[in-house]
């Protein structure tokens, strides 16, 4: 009886066994025969993600148009940087900028990253643009980035006619702003005026930072170290940045800001800035500053 009660399960578990031993038997020969893959030619497709060039944090997308608010957020770190390398306030910098560049609206400003207005000179090597502006074609240094028309700024004003501005203090805006007038950066008479009430009107020096009189004394030297050194090709160069024939226009009937802004090569918010003027409405007789 036992016998076949062992008889009997082995013939019930007869069939599951054998399917078990077929599968483990075709597991183990795919798994000591693998198949080998057909080979087939191998097309490389450039990768479109890795291709596109990532902007790192310290970039920003390329804006056509700022107002003043966005413009001082966009380049104020710049500025400050400069000031802390040269003691240029960032304040001032900043004012000049939005003057110069008229918000970053102006035509050097968008299409050859030339925010002050810095011409050409003969020991420039980077690419140029022509504009008109004190004679026809005038010659006007292009950027790779608007950084670095800020780092050029810098290095522009390190000359014998703007040194005794280098040992003023580094928030010292009322001193810059008369001692780049005086050393004649700029021909209008109100330039120093201008720059001042940008700085107010904005409250641009708060950015702007006090040094103790150790940092000065080697700030300074190290300035005018390189101001020393610049000298001899200043020589060599054309007129740094002549200053501009003050312009006046008197207002016409029919005459608009983007009428004159045309007449004069100087774009809209740069009238607004010249003469601080709030809205677009002119009045026949008015007198415009239309140079810088």
């Amino acid at each position: 009886m036992l016998k076949f009660k062992t008889l009997k399960y082995l013939l019930i578990l007869m069939p599951s066994m054998v399917v078990g031993l077929s599968s483990c038997g075709i597991l183990m020969k795919k798994n000591s025969h693998p198949k080998t893959p057909e080979t087939k030619p191998i097309t490389v497709t450039p990768n479109k993600q890795v291709e596109k060039e990532t902007p790192s944090k310290n970039q920003f997308p390329e804006v056509k148009s700022f107002t003043a608010i966005s413009y001082i957020e966009r380049f104020k770190q710049i500025a400050i940087r400069e000031m802390n390398n040269s003691g240029i306030p960032a304040s001032i910098t900043l004012a000049q900028g939005i003057l110069e560049s008229g918000n970053g609206s102006s035509e050097l400003a968008l299409q050859g990253n030339n925010h002050f207005g810095i011409k050409c000179t003969p020991d420039w090597k980077g690419k140029t643009m022509l504009k008109d502006d004190d004679q026809k074609d005038d010659c006007f240094r292009v950027y790779k980035t608007p950084e670095e028309s800020f780092k050029d700024h810098t290095e522009f004003l390190k000359r014998k006619r703007y040194a005794p501005l280098f040992e003023l203090d580094k928030n010292d805006y009322r001193g810059w702003a008369i001692g780049l007038k005086n050393a004649g950066y700029a021909t209008n008479p109100r330039y120093a005026e201008l720059l001042i009430s940008l700085i107010e009107r904005y409250n641009l020096n708060r950015f702007d930072r006090l040094e103790t009189g150790n940092e000065k004394i080697i700030r300074e030297d190290k300035v005018l170290t390189e101001i020393a050194k610049n000298i001899p090709l200043e020589k060599k160069e054309e007129a740094s940045q002549a200053g501009v024939t003050m312009k006046i226009h008197e207002v016409k009937s029919g005459d608009t800001i983007e009428s004159i802004s045309k007449l004069y090569a100087l774009s809209i918010d740069q009238i607004k800035l010249l003469n601080g003027l709030e809205d677009m409405n002119l009045k026949p007789g008015q007198l415009l500053v239309v140079s810088k």
